[in-house]
């Protein structure tokens, strides 16, 4: 629903129709919309958390990211409902712990390049930058694109 009518779209009724359940159904499990959203921003955000940190582990893993991030813009209806949870996440800090976790698990990709915290920082915010242009242009980065990117921000180890 997120991707198709964004945060403004959601509301209990809305979601209980989609599930093919009774509209209390969701005031059940969520005693509000904030509930409902929190519940869908943490499901969206440790997904994509532990697709990251599976990428954190041995060799070098820039081509598996970029393929990774190809993939992701190809289809952006759920990118951009992320982006739209990282929103309401800005302005709603209970909803951060969520974010932090995929912050965390960027930054930790670029640790097994880097031991500059600061160029960490520097590559989770070029991801997510990277990520939002791609929905604002109709060219989608591919693979080799990406890892020319990942490969000018985590040069190889000397």
């Amino acid at each position: 629903m997120i991707e198709r009518d964004g945060v403004a779209g959601v509301s209990h009724r809305v979601v209980s129709q989609e599930a093919g359940l009774p509209s209390s159904a969701t005031t059940y499990y969520f005693s509000s919309l904030g509930d409902l959203l929190t519940a869908a921003l943490t499901s969206v955000m440790e997904e994509d958390s532990r697709r990251m940190r599976r990428l954190s582990s041995g060799g070098d893993r820039r081509r598996d990211l970029a393929v990774l991030l190809s993939e992701v813009v190809k289809e952006p209806g759920r990118l951009l409902a992320e982006y739209e949870l990282f929103l309401l996440a800005a302005r709603r800090p209970h909803l951060r712990e969520a974010t932090d976790g995929w912050l965390a698990a960027v930054r930790a990709f670029a640790h097994r390049y880097t031991d500059d915290p600061v160029r960490a920082r520097v590559v989770a915010g070029a991801i997510d930058g990277l990520l939002l242009h791609s929905l604002l242009t109709e060219h989608k980065p591919s693979a080799d694109e990406f890892e020319g990117f990942l490969k000018d921000l985590l040069p190889d180890p000397e």
